[in-house]
């Protein structure tokens, strides 16, 4: 058993995101259909595959805007997805992938520096573990380590 808990997209989100609501820029989602090569859902954590319809938005997840709240691309599926569950442990889609950027937060949703690394997805879990036991963060971003692109959160299980 882990001591985290990998967070998806909250499905009230990606369901206004499907129903064409605004993005992060205050544009619709751009639909596109998958050709199989890896988009990574950010709702269920698997990835969209080959004929499927999925939409590319930017979306900052962040409470509310701030110096340290980026915002950037993330693929969702276009049709209702079951979320992730969060007791599930690391998704399998990530297990596809070499590695990612780990990225601690406080409270304050600010990045913690020193932080920052990218690991092996074998190593993942074990490097958000040893984060975690840093009480100064509340929680981890998992990045893409090639495109830093947002994956999910990773919270302390409870």
């Amino acid at each position: 058993m882990t001591n985290q808990r990998f967070i998806a997209m909250p499905s009230e989100t990606a369901r206004g995101f499907r129903e064409g609501g605004p993005d992060a820029h205050d544009q619709p989602p751009e639909r596109h259909v998958s050709d199989g090569s890896g988009v990574p859902c950010r709702h269920c954590l698997a990835d969209v595959t080959e004929g499927e319809p999925f939409l590319i938005l930017a979306w900052r997840p962040f409470p509310g805007p701030q110096p340290y709240a980026e915002t950037g691309p993330v693929f969702l599926h276009a049709v209702g997805c079951e979320r992730h569950d969060e007791a599930a442990g690391m998704p399998e889609m990530f297990l596809k992938r070499e590695r990612f950027l780990l990225r601690g937060y406080g409270r304050d949703d600010r990045i913690i520096y020193g932080t920052g690394q990218i690991k092996a997805t074998t190593d993942l879990v074990e490097a958000a573990a040893t984060l975690l036991e840093n009480p100064e963060i509340a929680y981890l971003h998992v990045r893409s380590g090639d495109y830093n692109c947002y994956q999910c959160r990773i919270d302390r299980a409870a």
